[in-house]
C-alpha cells in the first residue's frame, strides 16, 4: 500500500464508514462530527477514524478527500470543501452530467476531481466483493491506496465520468429491477390474480416468489437511499436520448415506502410494501381488501399468500 498523508471522509455512512474503514490501519482517516448522528460517531469510533470536528479541518489538512453520501447531497458536500488543494474523489451514485457539476465545484477551489463509483455491499474482513471503480488522471495513484484491502480498486479510464457512468449501468439493473418486481407484485394485487401470478411463476420462474420477499425486504430497508439514485439513473438515460422512465417511476416507487431498517425478508414485510404502493397509486385487489380486513382485526399478520386466489372464487 502506497504512503499517503491525511485522508478526510465525508461522511461515515454505513459505506463510507466501511471503506475508511479499510483505509484507517495504514493512514489516519479524519471525519468531522459536528452535525453528524450519534449512529455517525459509532460507525466512525468502531472502524479507527479521527474526529477532527469540522469539514473546514478537513479540507484544510488532507491530501485526499473521499465523498461517499445520498447522491442528492454531492453537489453541497462538494461545495461544503470549496478551496480545497488535493484530490477530491466522489464515489457516490451520481449520473455522469452530476460528476461533471461536482468536477465544476472542486476544480474552481484549486483542486483534482477523481470520479469513482462504487459497486459491491460494504467492504469487510470477510467480504471482499468490493469494487471501487476510478476514472480521472489520479486514478492510478489512488488506486494503490486500496492494494492488500477488501476494497478492489480498478482503474477504469482516463474519462473523467467514466466510473459513475459504469455505477449508473449497473444500478439501473441492480436496483430498478428490484422496483420492477414490487411493483408487479402491487399491479396483480390490484388486479386481483396474485394467485395465478403465484401458480405461473412456480412453474416458469420460481426463484421470483423469494426474490420478491428479499426485493420487499432491500426496499424498506434502502429504498430510502435509493429514490435520489433512481433519479440520478433517469437523468443518464435522458441525456443519452433513451427513455427515462422505468427509473422516474422506480424512484416513485421507492418513495412510497416507509423506511424500516429492522424489516426481514417475510411475507409480512412484503405484505406491507405492496399495500404502500397499491394504495398510493392503484386500487386495492379483492384478496388485498381481504388481506386488510385480516390485518386490522389482527387475525393474520401476513395473510397475502394465503388469501392470493380469493379474487377467482
Amino acid at each position: 500500500m502506497m504512503q499517503f498523508g491525511s485522508i478526510g471522509l465525508l461522511h461515515p455512512g454505513e459505506m463510507g464508514a466501511a471503506v475508511g474503514g479499510v483505509l484507517a490501519g495504514e493512514h489516519p482517516v479524519w471525519w468531522a462530527s459536528s452535525g453528524r448522528s450519534p449512529a455517525s460517531a459509532r460507525r466512525a469510533s468502531a472502524v479507527g477514524l479521527t474526529d477532527v470536528g469540522s469539514v473546514e479541518a478537513i479540507r484544510n489538512g488532507c491530501e485526499l478527500i473521499i465523498s461517499i453520501c445520498p447522491p442528492e447531497a454531492a453537489r453541497d458536500v462538494a461545495r461544503q470543501v470549496s478551496g480545497f488543494q488535493g484530490v477530491y474523489l466522489d464515489a457516490n451514485a451520481i449520473a455522469p452530467a452530476t460528476a461533471r457539476e461536482v468536477a465544476t465545484l472542486v476544480e474552481a477551489g484549486g483542486g483534482g476531481y477523481l470520479d469513482g463509483g462504487i459497486i459491491g455491499g460494504p467492504p469487510s474482513a470477510r467480504s471482499r466483493g468490493t469494487r471501487l471503480y476510478l476514472s480521472g488522471p489520479d486514478g492510478p495513484k489512488i488506486s494503490q491506496l486500496f492494494s492488500g484491502t477488501a476494497v478492489d480498486a480498478r482503474v477504469l479510464s482516463d474519462d473523467p465520468t467514466a466510473a459513475s457512468a459504469l455505477k449508473m449501468c449497473f444500478a439501473a439493473w441492480t436496483k430498478g429491477t428490484i422496483a420492477l418486481l414490487l411493483d408487479i407484485r402491487a399491479l396483480a394485487e390490484t388486479l386481483g390474480e396474485t394467485g395465478a401470478l403465484l401458480a405461473e411463476w412456480e412453474s416458469s420462474m420460481p426463484e421470483l416468489k423469494d426474490r420478491s420477499l428479499s426485493a420487499a425486504q432491500q426496499a424498506v430497508t434502502k429504498g430510502w437511499r435509493w429514490r435520489a439514485e433512481m433519479e440520478e439513473i433517469a437523468r443518464t438515460f435522458r441525456d443519452a436520448d433513451l427513455p427515462d422512465g422505468f427509473h422516474q417511476a422506480a424512484s416513485e416507487i421507492y418513495g412510497a415506502l416507509i423506511r424500516n431498517e429492522e424489516a426481514t425478508s417475510a411475507p409480512s414485510t412484503l405484505d406491507e410494501v405492496v399495500t404502500a404502493i397499491a394504495s398510493k397509486y392503484g386500487q386495492l385487489g379483492p384478496a388485498r381488501k381481504l388481506f386488510e380486513r385480516l390485518r386490522v382485526n389482527r387475525i393474520v399478520p401476513g395473510a397475502l399468500e394465503l388469501v392470493a386466489g380469493e379474487g377467482h372464487r
